[in-house]
């Protein structure tokens, strides 16, 4: 796991490699976007680099008990499933693609979700999506 100087940089990269991301700032913060809808909010929580994210019903209280040094819910938008992600220490970079990835596809038009097709493994199936680390976890 890679450490960099400001999380906002790999984040921007995960991002804006996504068809049709924008970056805009709103309420003081970097926002990502498609077609005009947040897809990723990069903020703080208690002055620690995290960001704000959509994830699927459920997820938010999994990813939340199976790790919470690092998933908490967000203020705002937490009441509507959102998943926030503490990025200090060692960063798994891998897993927060994941968590972009699922944001942008529950977030993009269906046009740019069939054209977007993120690397996924053999055992992946199409229509479900990669668990995260802490998800993984908490199912067994």
């Amino acid at each position: 796991m890679k450490r960099h100087a400001t999380p906002l940089t790999p984040l921007r990269a995960i991002c804006l490699a996504l068809p049709e991301a924008i970056e805009r700032e709103t309420w003081g913060i970097p926002t990502f976007r498609v077609r005009e809808k947040i897809f990723v909010m990069a903020t703080t929580d208690n002055g620690v680099p995290a960001l704000w994210c959509k994830a699927p019903r459920g997820t938010q209280t999994i990813l939340i008990e199976a790790a919470p040094e690092r998933f908490f819910r967000p203020p705002y938008v937490g009441h509507k499933g959102w998943i926030g992600v503490r990025l200090n220490g060692a960063v798994d970079w891998d897993e927060i693609k994941a968590l972009v990835e699922r944001s942008y596809q529950m977030t993009a038009p269906k046009r740019l979700q069939a054209a977007f097709e993120p690397l996924r493994s053999a055992s992946h199936r199409p229509g479900r999506h990669q668990r995260t680390r802490a998800e993984a976890a908490h199912a067994r």
